[in-house]
């Protein structure tokens, strides 16, 4: 199935390559398999990738061989840049899910690309398009070095996970890795308005009021599949809903058996489509850093459960889930910091799982870096310090570096008493020697305050104590 960059109506079908791409021509397909695109002039979205010159362009229009690995959230396109690159090369195209396919299946396809590339009638490329290949364990990676590297295929894989982490190196590097990113609200518009005219899609037959636009931006989240098949859920609701509507007047008044005028897709259709109940939530205006403002000040108050409502309002609205995963790690560090350390550690994996899963998964990632960082102690003296010590250098407090502590590894340097009298920390049994560390005009300054909650207890006695060793050389 397309998974995004859909296609501009009217545009001449190109020679299709093998495998399942050919089903977008079946007139019962999903709404978003018909809007397939065929040409690299027809995609939307991804316009870093599409610059005259750029690596996808040199191997579609200048039909080089070359293995792709894209990487990117759903629906943004990957299966569509694997079409593609079939249609406009006229390769010859097999599809394998990792999900299901195995080592036996890889070779198959190998073998039957080497066959086809030494047939006396002509050579035949081939394109190997393999979803979800962080699926493949090493052994079926494995299998596909042989045929990437011989260029007995062009492979296009495709993951919504981190590729360092999911993808073996050999085929990495043998591969070039095009990041994909989340549609904007911009082309999700657009491939609604396409999809509403194009004969191939709607047919100029339905309406979209704007709040149902609105709330469908919302409920896709950049994803273009998904915006599409809601699309077209809902169409399905609106023309029920228009022919009832037509057969109820006629029977009134008798006129012809004809239903004149399109079907108007509602907020209301819309929900019923799908299921779900619309978020007054506008992610550009007030709402959106109305929201986030509320939910980071509920994790701070320590209330969980507004927390956790907040956090809910942003994602039902959907809200970017790495803006907040971002909020998460900036309020580990700004409300929590040393009253419990682990919590940056907690917010950090959540963003990296929003990274590596993608939504609806993620939410539950989510989640439990809110319900963590509402619970835990909280203390603002990290960025208290931080924000006093950077105050004090704003105001000109930036005397000299103390002799002793100056770079000494370069001839003459002990000559100009840089790191003659430093004294090594670790000779001392305590781990502390009462030597100077500060600039003059700042010695003696207290930045870091901590408090007497959570974890940082424990470091207040610790700064007291170390504090005191440091100045009593004076």
């Amino acid at each position: 199935m397309s998974e995004g960059l859909f296609d501009l109506p009217g545009a001449p079908a190109p020679a299709r390559g093998g495998g399942s791409l050919a089903d977008a021509d079946h007139t019962a397909a999903p709404l978003a398999v018909r809007m397939r695109p065929r040409s690299l002039d027809e995609l939307v979205g991804q316009q870093h990738l599409l610059a005259p010159g750029s690596p996808l362009r040199r191997l579609v229009e200048g039909d080089q061989p070359m293995s792709l690995l894209l990487w990117g959230p759903p629906g943004t396109g990957k299966t569509t840049i694997a079409a593609v690159v079939s249609h406009q090369t006229n390769r010859k195209f097999v599809e394998l899910s990792a999900v299901t396919a195995g080592v036996k299946d890889v070779r198959q396809v190998i073998d039957g690309a080497r066959r086809d590339l030494s047939r006396a009638s002509g050579a035949v490329e081939t394109v190997l398009f393999i979803d979800e290949v962080h699926r493949f364990t090493k052994a079926q990676q494995d299998a596909l070095l042989p045929g990437v590297e011989n260029r007995w295929v062009t492979l296009v894989a495709a993951t919504t996970e981190n590729p360092f982490f999911s993808v073996i190196s050999p085929l990495l590097s043998r591969s070039l890795l095009l990041t994909l990113e989340s549609l904007t609200d911009d082309d999700i518009s657009l491939l609604l308005d396409r999809a509403l005219s194009d004969e191939r899609g709607l047919n100029g037959e339905f309406e979209l009021a704007q709040d149902a636009r609105d709330h469908l931006l919302r409920m896709a989240g950049g994803d273009a599949r998904r915006a599409l098949t809601y699309l077209e859920a809902a169409a399905g609701g609106a023309r029920a809903k228009h022919d009832q509507a037509v057969k109820y007047e006629q029977a009134a008044d008798g006129t012809p058996d004809e239903a004149p005028g399109r079907a108007v897709i509602d907020l209301v259709t819309l929900e019923t489509a799908v299921d779900r109940a619309a978020v007054r939530y506008d992610r550009a205006g007030d709402q959106h850093y109305d929201v986030a403002s509320a939910l980071i000040k509920s994790i701070r108050g320590s209330d969980v459960d507004a927390s956790m409502h907040y956090l809910a309002r942003m994602i039902e609205a959907g809200e970017d889930p790495r803006f907040i995963a971002r909020r998460l790690v900036i309020s580990a560090s700004e409300d929590i910091g040393m009253g419990d350390p682990t919590a940056l550690g907690v917010a950090v994996a959540a963003a990296e799982a929003v990274q590596l899963i993608g939504m609806p998964e993620a939410r539950i990632n989510l989640a439990q870096a809110v319900v963590a960082l509402a619970l835990a102690p909280k203390s603002n003296a990290v960025i208290m310090a931080v924000d006093a010590a950077i105050a004090d250098v704003k105001a000109g407090k930036v005397g000299p570096v103390p002799p002793h502590l100056r770079d000494a590894h370069y001839a003459g340097a002990k000559k100009i008493g840089h790191g003659s009298s430093y004294e090594y920390s670790h000779n001392d049994p305590r781990g502390v020697v009462p030597q100077q560390y500060a600039p003059d005009v700042i010695d003696g300054t207290d930045y870091y305050n901590p408090t007497r909650r959570g974890g940082e207890a424990a470091y207040a006695d610790r700064v007291a104590a170390i504090r005191k060793i440091l100045r009593d050389r004076k």
